[in-house]
């Protein structure tokens, strides 16, 4: 890459978001709607290295266009498109009124344990629900905040799930 390229990057990354939004409209020929650092900028060191190394060509450019412009462009495939899919001989009905179970959790009478300071949190798995001290609860979230006093992704409080790091 070129050094010039390299250090107007490098001088970016000292810029706060009122001296990427002046950059921004340097480059763009108009004023940002986002004031999220990160993206102004990439979207102004993406504009740099276009100048130095080149832009889309106008093909590109059109063709780019036409995606976007395609309103009816699917995301996935219609139901039926594929074998499996297909209904067999009469329509299959979907009953929404019952929850779906989470495959996250253990079978129904398994015994859910957490410990919190000195304290030892048992909750019991119920077919629609949790039972924790002769009291049912719909949500785990509902038991972490019961206990916690604060909000808890229940899955998280009772070790089911993990977080993921943004």
């Amino acid at each position: 890459m070129d050094a010039g390229l390299v250090d107007a990057i490098d001088k970016l990354r000292e810029l706060n978001v009122v001296g990427l939004k002046k950059k921004y409209r340097e480059l763009f020929g108009e004023d940002s709607r986002s004031s999220n650092k990160q993206f102004l900028f990439r979207r102004i060191a993406w504009r740099l290295q276009a100048k130095v190394e080149g832009d889309l060509s106008e093909r590109a450019r059109r063709r780019a266009v036409e995606i976007a412009d395609d309103a009816d462009l699917r995301t996935r495939a219609p139901k039926g498109f594929s074998p499996q899919d297909a209904p067999a001989t009469a329509p299959c009905l979907t009953d929404r009124s019952r929850s779906q179970r989470d495959w996250r959790l253990p079978g129904v009478g398994a015994l859910l344990t957490r410990r919190l300071e000195d304290r030892q949190i048992v909750v019991k798995v119920l077919e629609d629900g949790f039972e924790y001290e002769s009291r049912r609860y719909r949500s785990l979230s509902a038991i972490a905040r019961e206990v916690t006093g604060t909000r808890w992704n229940g899955m998280l409080f009772f070790g089911l799930a993990e977080r993921r790091d943004a």
